[in-house]
């Protein structure tokens, strides 16, 4: 509940069949009621793998990066970000679909990199087209949640049992990079027995950005994650070992979220918070970015 204007926000999450979760993080449904004071419920996302977001007749805006948030489609595709998303929800509901870097590759030809740091029309690029009648059934259903997730779990399903196996580094990297002993591009590289420039290849491909840049990302995600369970640490108790000092850390919040620590912590976040421990009680860790590719909790 949004206390000074009477909104409301439920938000619910999934894990997806034992066979799936290589590929797929959690299934996710945002349920928005907004008062008539204020019509748009707002937060800022984190940087995150990809995610399949159907908003349907729901209307919600968003940017990564700087500017004004924009109309999204009603299947939007949002690639891997290294930047915030700023975004808004009207009242209804919308669903999601989170990818590990696994499943992009497995389900689609265009590079991770090439939508990187973007949002698209699902509906427009081919490269989503398996996604789409997905997107025409849930924006025809009658709104029960239980048969939309049903709608969801069985075409996602149905889309990756004739999905090529994924290629087995892409497991290993993504492992890799939950390891907070890891934190340079040549260990990365040794563990996966490649040289650097092949490592940078399949790094774009399948996850978005180079190597040197994915390992920045998950050593602020791992800050921000602690912070976001536990505010009372402050940023300070919060730092991830590797980071120098409280400057090292400024810098790296400015070029992930635009802005500082302590702007963010003074913001209302609606959604975000409620999703970090909701997404903490199903896959055993607060933002999708360090979701483990075979989360061993049951699915709720």
């Amino acid at each position: 509940m949004h206390a000074a204007s009477g909104s409301s926000v439920t938000l619910r999450f999934t894990l997806p069949s034992a066979a799936l979760r290589p590929y797929v993080t959690t299934y996710y449904s945002s349920d928005a009621v907004c008062s008539p004071r204020e019509p748009w419920l707002e937060d800022y996302l984190h940087p995150e793998w990809a995610n399949l977001r159907f908003v349907g007749a729901t209307r919600a805006q968003s940017v990564i990066g700087p500017g004004e948030p924009q109309p999204c489609p009603g299947f939007a595709v949002t690639g891997p970000t290294s930047r915030a998303a700023r975004f808004r929800l009207e009242s209804g509901r919308s669903w999601g679909i989170g990818l590990l870097p696994a499943g992009w590759a497995a389900l689609f030809p265009a590079q991770a990199g090439d939508y990187a740091d973007r949002i698209v029309d699902g509906l427009a690029d081919p490269a989503f087209a398996a996604f789409v009648p997905l997107a025409h059934a849930l924006a025809a259903s009658d709104g029960d949640h239980a048969a939309e997730l049903a709608l969801i779990e069985t075409h996602v399903e149905g889309v990756f049992a004739g999905a090529a196996p994924p290629y087995p580094a892409i497991a290993t990297l993504t492992e890799a990079l939950l390891d907070p002993e890891l934190v340079s591009v040549a260990q990365l590289a040794g563990l996966m027995g490649m040289n650097v420039r092949a490592l940078e290849r399949l790094s774009c491909r399948a996850f978005g950005f180079p190597p040197k840049l994915l390992l920045r990302r998950q050593r602020f995600l791992r800050s921000l994650a602690r912070f976001m369970l536990d505010p009372s640490l402050g940023w300070l108790g919060s730092l991830d070992c590797h980071y120098h000092d409280q400057s090292h850390f400024v810098r790296d919040f400015r070029r992930f979220m635009g802005m500082s620590p302590s702007a963010y912590a003074k913001m209302d976040k609606p959604i975000l918070m409620a999703a970090a421990r909701g997404r903490m009680a199903i896959a055993g860790e607060a933002v999708q970015g360090l979701h483990r590719a075979c989360a061993d909790k049951a699915a709720v």
